[in-house]
């Protein structure tokens, strides 16, 4: 449900206070611990993020595309683990079963994880399974009225504090590609379910990532999102998609930030007797790096709008996640350039940003699955247009 441009206007006016006054000052902190901060997380459950796309009918927002991403460019203008901590229950932790669950299953999930009750986890990726999605090796097996699953998932990102894991796995291994893989709904705490130790990463710190492990893990029938077989690679490729845009959003966001960050440092900043922004070649990074956070959203936008219009945006949302996510690491890399050796000390935020920036080349598909994606969507208009 689209809300009125009132209210709209006022919740980003919110969300944009909430990001200067309470995730940023917290920036440093969650970098060197590693953990955000309760009293932030209680206040992003206050605010509804964990809400923001889930049906009003179950306790969420109901936001649009378009209301999304617009909602993303704010939030995403703090560090990228905030996000990320709600960002599995609006997106892919959540959607899979908003769109394809049983009436049994949204009643059941949807309202815990639209208040932040219940932490949501997309268990797809596994050890040898990273972009070739569709070769799952993890298996669920039926037996009676109960799936048994092995496998283990590799980089699982909020593993360490889900209470419910979206699955994929193969139930037909007779089918080796997509129509052999289908959903499930798993929670924490079922016997021959465990996580791993969360990974230490180069950014992001934060956002907690880890292996998930199942070990003759029994789920009863009634688990298997929408109840049947051989759709689960349909309803991920559905949820990545929605996926792409929101991470392209949070790039666009992230960029702008970082576009201020480095201006004000430049005016700020003397050098030779006048300020770093009086450089020509420094003005070029200025401007090189703002016409790359424009045309990435408005990339996000046309792309957000035609979705809620109910086209087909695959190209599009590939598109849109390939700049968007490529602009920023360009953008965060000339801040610390801008910024000169300070740019390498931790005080100053920038190399911080630099290494956060990196990781959004390579989740949600990585900048080469999104050039093949679009590729062959292109090469695929032209044989339709010449009628091969």
């Amino acid at each position: 449900m689209s809300l009125d441009s009132e209210t709209l206007a006022r919740f980003i006016v919110a969300l944009r206070r909430f990001v200067d006054e309470r995730l940023i000052p917290a920036e440093a902190e969650v970098a060197e611990t590693d953990e955000i901060p309760a009293s932030v997380v209680t206040g992003m459950r206050d605010l509804g993020l964990f809400g923001l796309t889930a049906p009003e009918a179950f306790g969420g927002l109901g936001l649009t595309m378009e209301e999304e991403v617009l909602a993303i460019f704010e939030l995403g203008r703090a560090a990228p683990a905030f996000r990320s901590m709600f960002a599995t229950n609006i997106g892919i932790g959540m959607q899979g079963i908003a769109i394809d669950g049983t009436p049994e299953q949204k009643e059941k999930y949807l309202p815990r994880l639209a208040s932040g009750e219940l932490i949501g986890s997309f268990a797809l990726t596994e050890p040898d399974v990273g972009s070739d999605a569709a070769a799952v090796r993890t298996t669920a097996r039926r037996e009676g009225d109960t799936y048994v699953i092995n496998g283990t998932k590799r980089f699982i990102t909020n593993a360490p504090h889900a209470g419910l894991f979206t699955v994929m796995a193969r139930t037909d291994p007779a089918q080796k590609g997509a129509a052999g893989v289908s959903a499930f709904a798993v929670e924490r705490g079922t016997p021959g379910l465990s996580t791993g130790k969360p990974e230490r990463k180069m950014g992001q710190q934060g956002a907690h990532v880890c292996d998930v492990i199942f070990e003759d893990c029994r789920v009863p029938a009634s688990a298997l999102i929408g109840g049947v077989e051989g759709q689960g690679f349909k309803t991920a490729m559905k949820v990545l998609d929605k996926g792409r845009l929101h991470i392209a959003a949070a790039c666009v966001g992230l960029s702008e930030r970082i576009i201020d960050d480095m201006l004000d440092y430049a005016v700020g900043r003397r050098q030779f007797g006048k300020p770093l922004a009086d450089f020509q070649l420094l003005q070029a990074m200025f401007a090189d790096s703002k016409a790359d956070a424009y045309a990435a959203r408005c990339m996000v936008l046309d792309a957000a709008r035609k979705r809620d219009a109910g086209q087909d945006v695959g190209l599009e949302a590939s598109c849109a996640k390939m700049f968007a996510s490529e602009a920023v690491g360009r953008i965060a890399d000339r801040n610390v350039q801008v910024h000169g050796g300070n740019g390498y000390i931790r005080e100053y935020r920038a190399e911080q940003l630099f290494r956060d920036a990196r990781l959004f080349r390579i989740y949600e598909g990585t900048t080469q699955i999104q050039q093949i994606i679009i590729a062959r969507a292109l090469a695929a208009e032209a044989r339709s247009r010449a009628g091969l």
